[in-house]
């Protein structure tokens, strides 16, 4: 499916965390739809190095990428040695995805080195060769905030505030260079290749594999009140493509602009798989530093990028769950 009027073919895009969930997904749509576009995947691939919270600090997986034919660079954002790996290219498209994005890491040097001071060396970059940037933002940026709008952002965790720090550094060279930079505040993104974000991945997908494993799903006390923003993952690429040629550059919302709860969710699982089975609740333990609402403003998305989400949360599941009967299958878990 094609998104945009733009001719890719023959183009030269990099995507920085081509082996993590959304830039796997930015790279098999290009060589699906532009098999002449030279593609570059730069990536820091996992090892078995963690966070002091237990986490992995690094999702990408080659298997995210099998049946990939474009290049494939092994590389830290954060080593200058391995960015300029890439100064040999003139890139036409920059996709940043590569970052921390566990919401629960709590050391903020690496977070900043990593998501802010890198997003500079890249940003240079792009402006050195006259690239189109478009980079990934967040809604933690909103934190506490009661509004999900451009300009009132509270951010309640290092990530959330690393992302921050990153829309404002795009705004500055937004208004000093001639290149077009867009900023793209996901919210609560699911779908395909994002199995491999261990328990970081979705609660779509993780309650899928709970139900399909005969366990009862797991759910906080009070999920029919906790409401995010769930935005499936064909209309985060929409967003992407389109945030290639916008009317103007600047930070935009990627969400379906309707929240729902997260016992809707477990609901439209069940539904779909024919499952009656009683829904187990339990305390919260992240709940000082928890989104119990978020909902995108999507006015100036539309207004912008000509962005209008495709997929319901029920018709976004239904499109998974071929995909997550497939990983139950295979993984066994």
């Amino acid at each position: 499916m094609e998104y945009s009027d733009i001719d890719f073919n023959k183009k030269n895009i990099l995507i920085t965390g081509g082996a993590g969930f959304i830039g796997s997904n930015l790279a098999f749509y290009f060589q699906d739809n532009y098999p002449d576009a030279n593609i570059v995947v730069f990536d820091k691939f996992r090892n078995e190095e963690t966070f002091d919270n237990g986490n992995l600090k690094s999702f990408g997986h080659f298997k995210n990428l099998i049946g990939f034919r474009g290049t494939v660079i092994s590389g830290d954002i954060t080593n200058k040695e391995d960015i300029k790996k890439l100064a040999d290219y003139e890139f036409d498209y920059i996709f940043h995805k590569a970052a921390i994005s566990d919401t629960t890491v709590s050391d903020q040097k690496i977070m900043i080195d990593t998501n802010v001071n890198a997003f500079v060396d890249l940003l240079e970059m792009a402006k050195k060769m006259k690239s189109v940037m478009v980079y990934a933002s967040s809604a933690a940026t909103y934190g506490d905030s009661d509004r999900f709008s451009i300009g009132y952002e509270q951010p309640n965790n290092a990530y959330g505030f690393s992302k921050l720090m990153m829309d404002n550094i795009a705004k500055k060279y937004i208004k000093d260079c001639d290149i077009s930079i867009v900023g793209l505040r996901y919210f609560n993104v699911y779908g395909e290749r994002e199995f491999f974000k261990n328990k970081t991945s979705s609660m779509v997908l993780q309650f899928g594999l709970q139900l399909l494993r005969g366990e009862n799903a797991k759910l906080f006390k009070g999920s029919d009140k906790i409401k995010r923003d769930f935005i499936y993952i064909k209309d985060v690429i929409q967003a992407n493509i389109k945030a290639c040629k916008p009317k103007k550059s600047g930070i935009y919302n990627v969400g379906t602009g309707k929240a729902r709860s997260f016992q809707d969710i477990v609901d439209i699982l069940k539904k779909e798989l024919n499952i009656k089975r009683e829904d187990l609740y339990i305390p919260n333990p992240y709940e000082k530093q928890y989104q119990f609402f978020t909902e995108a403003d999507i006015s100036l998305s539309r207004e912008y990028l000509d962005y209008e989400p495709r997929y319901s949360l029920e018709e976004g599941i239904k499109a998974y769950l071929p995909e997550i009967k497939r990983i139950f299958e295979a993984e066994g878990r």
